[in-house]
């Protein structure tokens, strides 16, 4: 591609002016960015829709994060991609043209709703032959997420660790990854999903519809809430007294009662409660990749939408019903 072209190429995007539901999201036709010095401008064949994305739209937090006050700031959403580096700034010396690469974006602007996106050498892994665009792109984010929220629970070989809403992107890593560290996995979701837990290797599976776990005689080493919707009480009951609770995502009444209330808990001794605001990292991200290439872990696909259709995936997303990832097909690998 020549990116010096005195005609400004154009792609098809996925662009959102104002703060809303996903109707606000429209496919327009916007100019192919250009890579600056560190940067690698990426031609994207898949990314996938996060529930940061569903949040991203409702603007309360972006507005508090310094994302655009009343309106966003940046105009395409999307963190994870998988594409083809089309070209690369005069200071880039890890890619080339032509290399296939992953990962999350969303630290650089965001911008993988998109046919192409430029972002920074340093935050992508090159894509290892064994992953199709899709399933790579099904990876970054939720994958990375998992791995940190178990690092900050301190998982160890032989911990009984419960995973509460285990079904979703997220969940569905950290059941897979929890397994390779040697940890007794008890998966927590809605009935239909249960089979598909047991696929992924856990040990355990109860169908929350159904059962109350944090009212068993079960207790845990370490119970990680993604986006969790219980109060601190009921996860600390189902604790052993030297328990660690990890709270990934959640909506404004658990967020505030983790971080209020979370490190009172924790100082008294005994139990620890605290939460995780997950970063990407791209060691963290070729570490996941080793344990696909491996065979430890798999990405879960819930179902793939088209560009113009990214509306109704967030939508799907953010309705929370999700068994896996989500995924975007931006424009077909010829």
């Amino acid at each position: 591609m020549n990116i010096n072209t005195t005609k400004k190429l154009e792609m098809k995007a996925i662009v959102f002016n104002q703060y809303g539901t996903p109707d606000v999201l429209k496919l327009a036709n916007v100019p192919v960015p250009t890579p600056k010095d560190d940067q690698v401008l990426v031609k994207v064949f898949a990314a996938s829709a996060n529930s940061a994305d569903y949040r991203l739209l409702s603007g309360l937090i972006p507005r508090l994060i310094g994302f655009g006050l009343f309106r966003p700031k940046d105009k395409i959403m999307g963190a994870d991609i998988a594409g083809r580096v089309e070209a690369v700034g005069e200071r880039v010396t890890r890619f080339k043209p032509g290399d296939e690469v992953f990962g999350d974006i969303s630290g650089t602007g965001f911008g993988g709703f998109a046919e192409y996106v430029c972002t920074r050498e340093s935050v992508l892994v090159e894509k290892s032959a064994n992953l199709n665009f899709e399933q790579a792109a099904a990876v970054p984010m939720a994958s990375v997420t998992a791995l940190q929220g178990l690092h900050r629970g301190g998982v160890q070989p032989g911990n009984r660790v419960a995973i509460v809403g285990a079904s979703g992107g997220v969940g569905t890593f950290m059941v897979q990854i929890a397994k390779s560290f040697g940890a007794e996995v008890t998966a927590i979701s809605s009935t239909k999903k249960m089979e598909g837990l047991r696929a992924l290797g856990a040990d355990h599976v109860i169908d929350y519809t159904r059962k109350d776990f944090t009212r068993s005689s079960q207790r845990y080493d370490l119970i990680l809430a993604v986006n969790g919707y219980r109060p601190l009480a009921d996860y600390r009951r189902a604790l052993k007294p030297q328990g660690t609770y990890v709270m990934v995502g959640g909506e404004g009444r658990q967020i505030f009662e983790s971080l209020m209330m979370g490190p009172l808990v924790s100082r008294r001794g005994g139990q620890t409660m605290t939460s995780l605001t997950a970063t990407p990292n791209a060691d963290d991200l070729s570490f996941v990749q080793d344990l696909i290439e491996a065979g430890k872990v798999s990405p879960v696909i819930d179902r793939t939408y088209s560009l113009e259709n990214t509306a109704e995936a967030v939508r799907h997303v953010g309705a929370g019903h999700a068994a896996g990832k989500v995924i975007i097909q931006i424009q077909e690998n010829p």
